[in-house]
């Protein structure tokens, strides 16, 4: 179930979006170990596949300037931590900086490692 947020004030068009969410997806499930995706025949709940979102045209300032900027949060059931957040933090720097012309140094991601109970998901909780 990692799922990350991205927004930022660059407009991003269908083409883009779509590059986008397909290599942060990738990159996710690579660097954490989780799937993109779930298999038919096991349950998505034991699996927790990768979800990404991207806003774009959002009104954003970043150091008192409005130059291209994003700003992501990632909230994962494990997975996550001192060994993987700065691994992760490169990887989506580096999509941004390629897809976005979005500048590594004006780029924050907040990174949230959550219990199973605290995340809903199929009417129920992991």
């Amino acid at each position: 179930m990692p799922t990350l947020s991205l927004s930022t004030n660059v407009p991003v068009d269908a083409v883009v979006a779509a590059d986008i969410l397909k290599d942060c997806s990738r990159a996710l499930a690579k660097i954490i170990g989780k799937p993109e995706s779930c298999p038919d025949f096991v349950s998505p709940v034991l699996l927790q596949y990768v979800m990404v979102s991207i806003n774009g045209s959002v009104p954003m300032s970043f150091a008192a300037s409005e130059e291209p900027t994003a700003y992501g949060e990632l909230v994962s059931i494990g997975g996550i931590g001192p060994g993987v957040n700065g691994k992760l933090s490169a990887a989506l720097a580096e999509i941004l900086e390629t897809k976005l012309s979005v500048s590594r140094s004006r780029f924050y991601i907040k990174f949230d490692d959550v219990k199973g109970q605290n995340f809903g998901f199929n009417g129920s909780t992991f």
